[in-house]
């Protein structure tokens, strides 16, 4: 037994060293490994180009949303609709996710509060909201998919590396040399893609939560103005009456 151990010893001393930095990995991974990997860097690109584009965004429309609200109480509070439209119409405020739900329902009332209008408004503010939450989730199918499908990804181009380091058995014997690039090639793909995925899931997670909190301001939004439209047209038809 101790003879065997000592050939073995021997043997592996004799065998080339092969290195396991990503330069030595990626000289010695395969063609399916190499577009595995770039794949998933891609993929990884995209996800990086939809969380910077969507931060952007969020914020921009947020700051608007948020400036449109403080100018526009004025005018709604007085129950000037003409003036408030007037202010939902700049373009400063052009990106912001309450801007068209306000512009949508004050379009209906500027001709006029009356129980058509306010029909029309609804129907007006309702469709806004939808269209609003669809602008938001513009790239969540990126990070969906990423974040599904980058593991399974990396496996195939497991599945390869596990296939090349059996083939190098194969050839070369039974020594760790032999074995050890189809190896790193197979473990290097599997890591790539689950990382690739980590980043995707997290944030898909995290922009799904600021469309739902979005969704609750609009909700929010839509009622409060609503409300205001039936008192507005209350008021109009009370002082008809008189």
């Amino acid at each position: 037994m101790l003879l065997m151990l000592l050939e073995a010893a021997a043997h592996a001393q004799e065998e080339p060293q092969v290195g396991f930095t990503m330069q030595e990995i990626w000289a010695h991974s395969g063609f399916i490994a190499r577009s595995v990997i770039v794949t998933l860097l891609v993929m990884f690109l995209g996800t990086i180009v939809v969380w910077v584009e969507r931060s952007i965004a969020f914020r921009r429309a947020r700051s608007q949303s948020i400036r449109l609200r403080n100018e526009i109480i004025g005018p709604l509070q007085q129950g000037d609709v003409a003036a408030a439209l007037r202010i939902a119409q700049d373009d400063q405020f052009k990106q912001g996710y309450l801007t068209q739900l306000l512009k949508a329902g004050l379009s209906e009332l500027d001709t006029g509060v009356n129980a058509n209008a306010l029909q029309n408004a609804r129907r007006a503010v309702d469709k806004a909201h939808a269209e609003e939450l669809a602008k938001l989730q513009r790239g969540m199918t990126i990070l969906a998919t990423t974040g599904s499908t980058a593991p399974f990804v990396g496996l195939f181009g497991t599945t390869f590396g596990v296939i090349n380091a059996f083939q190098g058995m194969a050839e070369a014997g039974s020594g760790l040399a032999s074995i050890s690039a189809g190896i790193s090639e197979a473990l290097i793909t599997t890591g790539v893609g689950i990382g690739v995925a980590v980043v995707g899931v997290w944030l898909f997670n995290y922009f799904n939560f600021r469309i739902a909190k979005v969704g609750d301001e609009l909700n929010s939004s839509e009622a409060d103005f609503m409300q205001w439209a039936n008192k507005l047209n209350q008021g109009t038809v009370s002082g008809a009456a008189k």
